[in-house]
């Protein structure tokens, strides 16, 4: 019976002692463990300070920083942040072998963060980002919905055009009245040169025209979503007659840094085509593999694989226009000819690029003299002669034929 007394006295302090111990740990772990207000403020932190030269994961300028307060003493990673240059200078083994590493590129001194900014940092570095689940898939089908007032007019074009033809059918092979005959003749060659003229008329107008490029750009990405200058890619257009495709030079600039999107981005294509991050940043890798550049030791490898762009907008080798012209002296948007760039995902022709539509906008763009002495006075002659307050493109010489064709 003693034994047994015993034996259940051990079994209720041993089973005291796990119940104290998981509890004791589990109040370490929730100690330890940052909370989700730290780790939001080191996100925000990492993006202002260190994303430009760090990721997470992989290699950039400097080295991949998750888990990084497993591999360094949090002491040293706030002496190495506030002041790299300094720790080096101590004669520190590791803040040198950093900096070698990464071919003596000194990293920024951050002194005016504080202890807890920091610890916010090396938090968030331990968390990371929360990853969604359910990605979508790489290609959905976008569903468009068509309006009354788009379907609408198509169906009556095409009841009119099946009643007439059947009316001129019942005339030729059942009525028997010439007048009828000839009147319904004279219809079908109105129609034949109208139509006819109409399709001679669409040859080379490519309004609406959206080829597939061999990589999925998006405008709205760069110059929507983060504002990027149109002239900061297409440089050109300031100072000659085009606006230039930019190289994949122009494209590093940023990309050396960027090789991947944010999870929830997503480009709509073409045919109800959508890509989502697992496809985009593959569309990145096309651009590291344009410019032949190795993101994982971050160094050039002299093999390129030039992007074979398909162009968009094409005007007629008789047709002279200058982007410069436009862009610089008239201070013409953009978006005036091209539409909303900055909304598109995929580009695609807006204006239908016709001889009547420059014309047109010609005929309504005033000239603009402010500051312009030589304007002025041509102005103030042809306002005289045209008896009007503001002078048109179109009455300074924008009609005359030799402006265009020459």
């Amino acid at each position: 019976m003693k034994i047994v007394k015993l034996h259940r006295k051990l079994s209720s302090v041993l089973k005291l002692s796990l119940a104290l111990f998981f509890s004791f740990s589990l109040s370490l772990s929730a100690q330890d463990k940052p909370s989700d207000e730290q780790v939001k403020a080191g996100k925000a932190l990492f993006n202002m300070h260190c994303a430009s030269c760090h990721k997470l994961d992989k290699k950039s300028t400097g080295p991949a920083l998750a888990h990084v307060a497993e591999r360094r003493e949090m002491d040293w990673l706030k002496a190495w942040i506030k002041n790299n240059n300094k720790l080096r200078a101590s004669g520190d083994a590791d803040a040198k072998a950093v900096y070698e590493e990464f071919g003596g590129v000194a990293m920024s001194t951050f002194e005016f963060l504080s202890d807890d900014q920091i610890e916010s940092i090396i938090a968030y570095t331990t968390v990371g980002d929360v990853k969604k689940g359910g990605a979508a898939a790489a290609f959905q089908p976008v569903e468009v919905e068509s309006t009354p007032s788009q379907v609408l007019p198509k169906i009556a074009t095409v009841v009119v055009t099946l009643v007439l033809l059947a009316l001129i059918g019942w005339v030729f092979l059942k009525s028997n009245n010439g007048f009828l005959k000839i009147f319904a003749t004279i219809i079908l060659v109105f129609l034949g040169v109208y139509f006819g003229f109409t399709a001679l008329m669409s040859v080379g107008v490519d309004e609406g025209y959206q080829p597939v490029q061999p990589i999925a750009f998006s405008h709205k990405i760069h110059a929507g979503d983060n504002k990027i200058d149109c002239q900061y890619c297409h440089s050109s257009a300031k100072h000659s007659k085009t606006s230039g495709i930019p190289s994949v030079n122009v494209c590093m600039n940023c990309h050396k840094n960027i090789s991947e999107v944010a999870d929830d981005t997503q480009v709509k294509l073409g045919e109800g085509r959508v890509l989502d991050k697992s496809k985009l940043d593959k569309e990145i890798q096309k651009v590291y593999d344009a410019a032949g550049w190795d993101a994982e030791n971050l160094k050039y490898t002299g093999v390129t694989k030039p992007v074979k762009w398909v162009r968009v907008h094409n005007l007629p080798d008789f047709a002279y226009f200058n982007h410069s012209q436009h862009v610089t002296v008239a201070g013409v948007a953009c978006q005036k000819c091209h539409g909303a760039v900055e909304e598109m995902d995929e580009l695609h022709q807006h204006a239908s690029l016709t001889m009547g539509w420059c014309i047109e906008c010609h005929k309504e763009t005033e000239v603009n003299i402010a500051g312009n002495g030589y304007y002025k006075k041509i102005h103030e002659q042809l306002s005289q002669k045209y008896g009007v307050n503001k002078v048109t493109i179109a009455q300074l010489g924008g009609k005359e034929c030799g402006k265009c064709h020459y």
